[in-house]
């Protein structure tokens, strides 16, 4: 009997499916870096380079009197910084934050030289237009001219009620501005000529004493 023999089938691999490639991952955007506030060493701002006032200077401040710039400092403000002229004010002993780029529009101006000085001192002395005998009317006049702030303006309202008082006592607003005015006037005019303040004002009275 004979014995057949059977090849054996050869094995069939199995088919493996090929692996999905990896989709590269996006890459992650830069965040902008947030603004810390600070500025490199030696920049400058626009504001700064076109300061009109330095440390230590006496200016103006309209109704307010003479005040010393003490320093300029950037401050935050809302999403921004803005620099400010820190102004103290003797006279009221209070200290006031100027934005440096509205200080022309709220009437921030140096003090006047000698000559502008002696022009106010020489104004009160003069002749004067009559004033509105309806002492409201009156008020807001002289007020309008105290807001302008020059020195000439507050002499014309210290001669003009100062001779209004002479003819009838001037009601409790209109006292307490021409107060007002003759304070502005001797504080800067003291300033300018380097004189004490009691000395000035009783050159004021002297030269309003005249007409």
């Amino acid at each position: 009997m004979s014995l057949t023999t059977r090849r054996a089938k050869p094995a069939v691999k199995a088919r493996t499916k090929p692996k999905p490639k990896a989709r590269p991952r996006p890459k992650a955007k830069a965040r902008p870096k947030a603004h810390s506030g600070k500025r490199k060493p030696g920049a400058r701002s626009k504001a700064q380079s076109r300061l009109k006032y330095k440390k230590g200077q006496e200016v103006v401040y309209p109704l307010q009197g003479v005040g010393k710039v003490v320093s300029i400092e950037e401050r935050p403000f809302r999403a921004t910084r803005l620099l400010y002229y820190i102004i103290y004010l003797e006279v009221s002993d209070m200290t006031v934050m100027v934005p440096v780029d509205k200080a022309d529009e709220l009437g921030i101006r140096p003090i006047v030289d000698k000559r502008e000085a002696q022009k106010a001192l020489k104004l009160i002395s003069e002749d004067f237009e009559p004033i509105p005998a309806d002492w409201k009317l009156r008020y807001q006049m002289n007020l309008d001219l105290l807001k302008k702030g020059s020195v000439l303006d507050i002499a014309t309202v210290v001669r003009a009620l100062y001779h209004r008082s002479k003819i009838k006592e001037l009601p409790i607003l209109e006292r307490k501005l021409y107060d007002n005015a003759l304070r502005l006037l001797v504080d800067e005019i003291s300033f300018s000529l380097d004189k004490a303040k009691d000395e000035v004002e009783a050159l004021v009275m002297n030269k309003l004493d005249l007409n």
